[in-house]
């Protein structure tokens, strides 16, 4: 018995195995037993690095074994009732053990253990069973029941393709895949597939299943309690749509599990995550459950390929990448040791047998109940091979439910969750009379729930179907394409149309019941299209309709706009009541509504349509991964950037939750869920990092949630206490009015009003003042004609001046005529130099005075004081144009 690998390629290699080979054996036959017992537990020796002697417990826990195994051929010619193998770390070595029988007369085989990690292969061993002394494959005969067991020791050298955290990693992915060929066709006769695990896992279905299931509970009854503490409806109605939804509860732990509905090749992490949650999809497992399902479906147990899995009992030749009959029956190790060996190594060998024996001797604890139980068993019909997780089916495979139960499951739990809402809401009636008759509980107490408790009972059974409404639609299409049992899809196919006409009449029956009174325009509008800025530095498109435009909208890049058309709904009533006060609207369709804002309280009907389009692609589309990844991507992006959008409830906890914790998870879930498609044959460790990565997504989110059900409950709390003067603890009195400050705000559903912007006003004084104005000197400055003008411009008296303003400028105009012949016509010079004193005497007068804000300047470099003229009554007044002094608008 030697690894494969080790044969020689070349003729001395080979003579220096066998050369030592048997002093091998020889030093191990020599070591005194190994196996000590102690009491009741065993004990093997094994060494330490150093070299030092150990004694291990026999039934410690191995470092990678095996658990359920399944037939990968369809056509085994032997029967397996046992197959598991184990590697032990520390004394390096790997164990195996199989048991079963068979109906062939007398045939020899060979056999093929391989241990694949990750997708690769990272130990195999092929050898005749008869020189590794299984004598009940020695050959193979019906009459022998087939027992085969064996302890390999291995090296460093040959565990090396197994990286050390594979040791400790959760969910460890791999396989060890038995095959045996017959000699005599040199064909393969068997092929039994077992999953290998470290024993490390992220399933806890009895741990983290219990919990969430504890916290929900929770949610339902802080719910339930804001909904029968009635004091006036509409009241009741606004504290009811704060707390905290059973619909976006189990919306979450939706999205969670029936991800894993899509037919990729899921790394082996995520269907362990998932099985936490597979309570709240219907996939709970119940021995009897499954065996009466068995006997409804018969033998008829669908095509498990069909949805992307490989199935127990189907050929798989490329299991493990398949093999080669010439790497099998290569030159056999006993005939090649037979013809170089001598006596003396033949001894040798006769007493590594007798070793191997007494090795052996320890797994006769296999079937003890306090020995090696580190073993699976054969899966059952349905299931697909372990360590395949692909699809549906390997998501439901670790709750050891076939894929074509999944349908009938499913359905049987919902009905009997909908009697068990039903009884606890009857009960929890006859309660409070029980209560209320010996005394100890007021009279008037929760009067409305004791009065209309027949109402309640049944809006609770709707409530839970609206709330499974995904997932049973789900299962009925899912049953359509597997194919499996037909009295099975038939019971889909009633359930189908119950579910999908039902809910079709009573949302549709609701929306026409509040709108029925009015009638519909079809508005002109235009559809402008923008460009925005996502988190300040993102650019994108944006649509913004005219009519929704305000003044107080901010300015964006206007790209363009088209023709748009919407359809308004009129109210003919005018005094009619809001939606959310209508008592009579809230006692009939309020388990539809009540949750939702009061200009989006038709929302469910949205909603059914979106799981109905949801259903139909993780469903209808099963087998077809592109088309489930790509499509429900383009669905959930719509919808996410829709929801967003409307804001449809009421609490702003539940939009917080729903609108972009939830949205945002199932968008990322599914655009990483595309690397999973066998297509791209992207390698398994980068698929479990990816898979990881899907995990810490989904995990907060669920924690999320599990934090939403806790302040939901403390929000509920205060909700029915809101009529109780004394609040405990009273530190958190002011808490509450804050809470109830912010239900009655959001309950009118007003959009805030924006505090408009202050118009800038006018400085009440002037803002700037003209001290003085000075003319610098040009080139004519020094023109004589110019200067002589200057000169006798100067002499004249500023009283002159001011007593005329129409003749000093006449008189000016006649000067620089006289004295400047070579001007043209009508053209006036200008003064060499002048400055604010020349002007001094102009503002002598009683009747005017200096205002400080300059108006205009009429020439270069200069500005103009504007004179405001009083009247008799003591206020200003502008004067009139024509009183205006030529010297004012001069420059």
């Amino acid at each position: 018995m030697l690894p494969s690998r080790l044969l020689p390629g070349n003729a001395l290699a080979y003579r220096l195995a066998i050369t030592l080979l048997p002093l091998l054996c020889f030093i191990s036959v020599a070591t005194p037993a190994n196996v000590a017992v102690s009491g009741t537990t065993k004990y093997v020796e094994a060494a330490t690095p150093d070299g030092d002697a150990v004694w291990l417990k026999d039934t410690r826990k191995p470092a990678l074994y095996t658990q359920n195994f399944g037939d990968c051929l369809g056509s085994s010619l032997i029967n397996v009732t046992r197959f598991d193998a184990a590697y032990y770390k520390d004394n390096m070595t790997v164990l195996f053990h199989l048991e079963g029988n068979t109906n062939v007369a007398n045939e020899s085989v060979m056999m093929y253990i391989g241990v694949y990690a990750y997708g690769e292969a990272r130990f195999d061993l092929t050898f005749n069973p008869c020189s590794a002394q299984i004598y009940s494959l020695c050959p193979m005969n019906r009459s022998v029941p087939i027992e085969a067991n064996g302890i390999i020791p291995v090296s460093d050298a040959d565990v090396a393709g197994i990286p050390p955290i594979a040791l400790t990693i959760p969910d460890f992915e791999g396989q060890a895949i038995l095959r045996l060929f017959a000699n005599s066709t040199q064909s393969q006769i068997g092929c039994y597939s077992a999953v290998v695990t470290n024993g490390a896992t992220f399933s806890h279905p009895a741990a983290v299943g219990t919990v969430l299931g504890i916290f929900t509970i929770i949610a339902i009854a802080a719910s339930f309690a804001t909904a029968v503490y009635v004091s006036h409806i509409p009241t009741t109605r606004t504290h009811y749509a704060h707390s905290l939804s059973i619909l976006v509860v189990f919306a979450v732990f939706h999205h969670i599990f029936f991800t894993g509905s899509l037919s990729v090749n899921w790394p082996s992490v995520l269907p362990a995550f998932w099985s936490n949650f597979a309570w709240t999809g219907g996939m709970i497992y119940s021995e009897s459950m499954q065996n009466s399902i068995n006997q409804l479906i018969g033998s008829n147990k669908g095509n498990t390929s069909m949805v992307g899995a490989a199935g127990s009992g189907t050929a798989a030749q490329d299991l493990g990448g398949g093999y080669e009959l010439s790497q099998i029956y290569k030159r056999s190790f006993s005939s090649l040791f037979r013809r170089e060996s001598n006596s003396w190594s033949d001894h040798l060998q006769h007493l590594r047998s007798v070793k191997l024996e007494t090795h052996l001797a320890k797994r006769t604890l296999a079937n003890s109940s306090e020995g090696y139980d580190w073993y699976g068993i054969p899966v059952k019909p349905g299931l697909p091979l372990p360590g395949n997780f692909s699809g549906f089916a390997g998501t439901l495979a670790e709750e050891n439910i076939p894929a074509s139960n999944a349908f009938m499951t499913g359905f049987l739990w919902f009905l009997i969750l909908i009697v068990l809402v039903a009884a606890a809401v009857i009960a929890f009636k006859w309660m409070l009379e029980g209560l209320v008759r010996y005394k100890h509980l007021d009279e008037n107490r929760l009067a409305f729930f004791r009065e209309h408790w027949l109402g309640y009972t049944a809006v609770a059974a709707l409530r839970t179907a609206f709330i499974g409404f995904f997932f049973i639609i789900y299962l009925t299409l899912f049953q359509f394409t597997y194919k499996g049992s037909a009295g099975v899809t038939a019971i889909a196919a009633l359930v189908f149309l119950v579910f999908f006409l039902g809910f079709s009449v009573v949302a549709g029956y609701a929306c026409y019941y509040r709108l029925h009174s009015g009638s519909y325009a079809v508005k002109r509008d235009r559809l402008h299209i923008e460009s925005r800025k996502a988190l300040g530095f993102v650019s994108w498109i944006g649509f913004q309709l005219e009519s929704r435009r305000s003044e107080g909208t901010q300015p964006r890049t206007f790209l363009g706009s088209m023709p748009w058309w919407g359809v308004h709904y009129v109210d003919e009533d005018a005094q009619r009541i809001p939606v959310q006060e209508d008592e009579d609207y809230i006692k009939k369709f309020g388990w539809l509504s009540a949750r939702f804002r009061r200009t989006r309280w038709w929302f469910f009907a949205l909603w059914l349509v979106y799981e109905f389009v949801r259903a139909c692609f993780y469903g209808g589309a099963a087998g077809h991964p592109m088309t489930q990844v790509f499509g429900l991507m383009a669905v959930e992006f719509i919808a996410l950037i829709l929801i967003v959008k409307l804001r449809p409830f009421e609490g702003a906890r539940l939009n917080a939750l729903m609108v972009y914790l939830l949205g945002f998870s199932k968008v990322a879930t599914l655009a990483l869920s595309a690397a999973f498609d066998i297509r791209f044959n992207l390698a398994r460790i980068n698929t479990t990092v990816i898979g990881v990565v899907i995990i810490v997504i989904q995990g907060l989110l669920a924690g999320v949630t599990l934090l939403a059900i806790v302040f939901g409950a403390l929000s509920s709390y205060m909700s029915v206490t809101r009529e109780q003067e004394t609040f405990k603890p009273r530190k958190w009195a002011p808490y509450r009015e804050r809470y109830f400050a912010h239900l009655e705000k959001s309950a009118r559903d007003v959009p805030p009003v924006k505090a408009a912007t202050p118009m800038c006003e006018e400085p009440k004084e002037p803002y700037f003042r003209v001290a003085s104005v000075r003319r610098e000197p040009k080139i004519e400055d020094s023109n004589p004609v110019y200067i002589d003008i200057a000169s006798s411009r100067t002499s004249v008296a500023p009283a002159a001046a001011i007593g005329s303003r129409t003749s000093t400028r006449r008189n000016s105009l006649h000067s620089a005529h006289m004295s400047s012949s070579n001007l043209p016509f009508g053209a006036r010079s200008h003064r060499t130099s002048w400055s604010t004193r020349d002007f001094s005497g102009l503002y002598d007068q009683p009747d005017y005075e200096r205002v400080r804000t300059p108006i205009r300047s009429p020439g270069p470099g200069t500005s103009l004081d504007v004179r405001k003229q009083r009247n008799d009554k003591g206020k200003e007044k502008e004067a009139p144009l024509d009183e205006r002094s030529s010297e004012e608008a001069m420059g």
